[in-house]
């Protein structure tokens, strides 16, 4: 999972675009970059490490210029080298950069036709810069010295018609625009937002979460619609047009569950509203189960499932209790590349205040479990400070599936739900009873956002994948890829291409 922003504006927008990335940094914190144009020159920086250590007053000294794009990303299948950090460049034609969310399901197949028939060279192993490739072939076959929005948008339907899987990108034109565009399911996120300067003027921004656009003073106008492309060129002129052809809408659930702030819409769906009924609905669940439960106290696991362990204990009518203080220093332990490194990141990053568990039965509350490494430490660490009992409770049904849309879930067998009953997990983690929400409840509660939508990307939970391209094959040879062993190999062997630095 990455974090997009792009800016068309009126003066210099390289502090906005940092400002940005902060605010999105949850969505990503293994490299960070920004690419400015000023007079149809490319300004770009970007490394690894998090956005305030990646930019020092020298790098933003030299991002001059009106329009520019940033990105926040955290390490997927491929390795973690600075060169994978965006955006990506190339400089035919008219010179383009890209910041990209999510993945393509077809890349292979695709950098195999770009290096055959397209004559271009893909330099690492990253979708992303498979995907500005393509998009650069498409509109370089326009062939116009000076790119019409027209001539951008035919570029990106050749990008649909070709690219299969769950993306989003902005695409910087230098010396001419900024396209944002969407896949044509719209399962990751992307809006679009305006400011009104002074000199009646306005200015436009692209991000991945309206919380972006709230922290620099834009309104937001909408979500970028499935298979839409949005274009602002470097007058400010807006452009929008569907460029993919009709498909089922399917925003990704799991940005409700997991990867979203709270304060952000998404799809005219609230996050914080959506997160609220996950409570709700997991209250009632616990109320059919055990309608005469002794749950002494609901305490939520720090930081994402705060909004629903609240409401749970709101429906329940039991006391809701901070028990745990994070280390806010510490990276999210979802995103930590091998399980070891992510034990010893709960210990780092958690500390049980022993009041709240001592003598007590205690309902944990985690926003889902993925490997089971985190919730098998925090529930030791609840029973260590002194727990009578320990239950644990999960906002979302159990992840049986990987992610193959850009969110980085780990090899099927590294899931602990996966292959596994609800009460083998809950003997794995240690717990003394264990309750998942239902899909459908899951379901019901960011519908209830917005009725408009039919479905959501569930396949984490039921397996179903939407763009119909998803065999056992593939998903062997992204389990050969994605598991531990073989992401330790790539960090210890392989070597790094050089980067890119302004």
């Amino acid at each position: 999972m990455c974090g997009l922003v792009g800016i068309v504006g009126n003066s210099d927008v390289a502090v906005s675009l940092y400002d940005t990335l902060t605010v999105l940094q949850h969505r990503g914190q293994d490299a960070a970059g920004i690419a400015t144009c000023d007079n149809g020159k490319l300004n770009l920086r970007k490394d690894n490490g998090l956005v305030k250590d990646v930019f020092r007053t020298r790098h933003m000294r030299r991002l001059t210029g009106k329009m520019g794009i940033g990105h926040v990303r955290y390490p997927t299948a491929g390795s973690s080298s600075p060169a994978l950090a965006q955006p990506f460049y190339v400089n035919s034609p008219y010179g383009l950069c890209l910041a990209h969310n999510g993945n393509l399901t077809n890349s292979a197949k695709l950098s195999e036709e770009l290096y055959s028939e397209d004559l271009r060279h893909i330099n690492t192993d990253s979708d992303s810069e498979v995907l500005l490739n393509i998009f650069a072939h498409e509109l370089q076959q326009v062939g116009r010295v000076a790119p019409t929005a027209e001539d951008v948008f035919q570029a990106v339907e050749g990008v649909h018609r070709r690219c299969r899987g769950g993306y989003v990108a902005l695409v910087m034109i230098t010396g001419y625009g900024i396209v944002g565009f969407r896949d044509k399911n719209g399962i990751r996120p992307l809006v679009f937002g305006k400011k009104e300067v002074e000199g009646g003027q306005t200015e436009y921004m692209l991000a991945s979460e309206s919380v972006a656009l709230d922290s620099q003073g834009f309104d937001l106008v909408r979500d970028v619609a499935p298979g839409e492309a949005v274009y602002i060129d470097a007058k400010g002129n807006l452009h929008t047009r569907i460029c993919s052809e009709p498909a089922p809408y399917a925003p990704c659930i799991f940005e409700h569950v997991y990867f979203a702030r709270p304060d952000s819409l998404m799809d005219g769906i609230s996050v914080y509203k959506a997160r609220l009924r996950m409570g709700e609905r997991l209250a009632d669940k616990v109320k059919r189960l055990r309608p005469d439960h002794d749950i002494d106290v609901v305490i939520p696991i720090p930081d994402t499932s705060r909004t629903s362990a609240l409401e749970l204990a709101n429906h329940l009518g039991v006391k809701y209790r901070e028990g745990f203080v994070k280390n806010r220093y510490i990276g999210r332990t979802f995103i930590m590349p091998g399980q070891s490194e992510r034990r010893k990141s709960v210990r780092q990053k958690l500390n049980a205040i022993e009041l709240e568990f001592r003598g007590k039965n205690v309902l944990l509350v985690d926003d889902s479990i993925v490997r089971g490494t985190t919730c098998r430490q925090i529930i030791q660490m609840a029973r260590e400070a002194g727990a009578r009992k320990v239950y644990f409770a999960s906002a979302a049904p159990p992840v049986r599936y990987p992610n193959v849309y850009g969110i980085d879930m780990p090899a099927a067998t590294e899931l602990i739900a996966h292959d596994r009953t609800e009460q083998q997990v809950q003997e794995l983690i240690g717990a003394d009873w264990l309750v998942f929400q239902d899909l459908p409840d899951l379901i019901a509660a960011a519908h209830e956002g917005n009725p408009k939508i039919k479905q959501f990307e569930c396949a984490v939970f039921n397996g179903e994948y939407i763009t119909g391209d998803v065999d056992d094959e593939y998903l062997k040879a992204l389990e050969a890829a994605r598991n531990d062993a073989a992401k330790q190999a790539r960090t210890s062997t392989k070597a790094e291409p050089a980067n890119e630095e302004a």
